[in-house]
C-alpha cells in the first residue's frame, strides 16, 4: 500500500492508502474529495485535475502532450498541474502530496 497525502478544495487534508497499480484518480474518486475522473482515465476531459505540490512533480513526470493538451481546458492551471488519472501509484510515490483545486 502506497499512502498520498490529499488537500481537497476546503483545505482539508486526508491521508488515504492506495493499492499500488491504480492511477491516483481511481484512488481518490471514490472517496468525494473533488476529483470525478468523469472521462474514466481517457485523457478526454480535466475533471481529475490535482495539483502535485512540492518536490513530488521531479517523480510523477512532466504532462505527456494528450495531457498537456487536455490542462489547456481545465481551470486553475499551474506549473505543477497533472491529471490524476495519468499519476500511476507506485512504491516510489510513497507519501506524494496533492491539492484539488477548488
Amino acid at each position: 500500500m502506497t499512502t498520498i497525502t490529499v488537500c481537497d478544495a476546503s483545505g482539508a487534508t486526508h491521508v488515504v492508502e492506495c493499492d499500488d497499480g491504480v492511477t491516483v484518480m481511481e484512488a481518490l474518486r471514490p472517496l468525494d474529495l473533488g476529483v470525478a475522473g468523469d472521462c474514466e482515465g481517457s485523457v478526454a476531459c480535466a475533471t481529475c485535475h490535482v495539483w502535485v505540490e512540492g518536490d513530488w512533480l521531479a517523480r510523477t513526470g512532466e504532462p505527456a502532450d494528450p495531457e498537456a493538451d487536455m490542462l489547456d481546458c481545465a481551470f486553475h492551471v499551474r506549473p505543477n498541474s497533472r491529471l490524476s488519472c495519468r499519476i500511476v501509484v507506485t512504491p516510489e510515490l510513497d507519501g506524494l502530496q496533492v491539492t484539488v483545486p477548488a
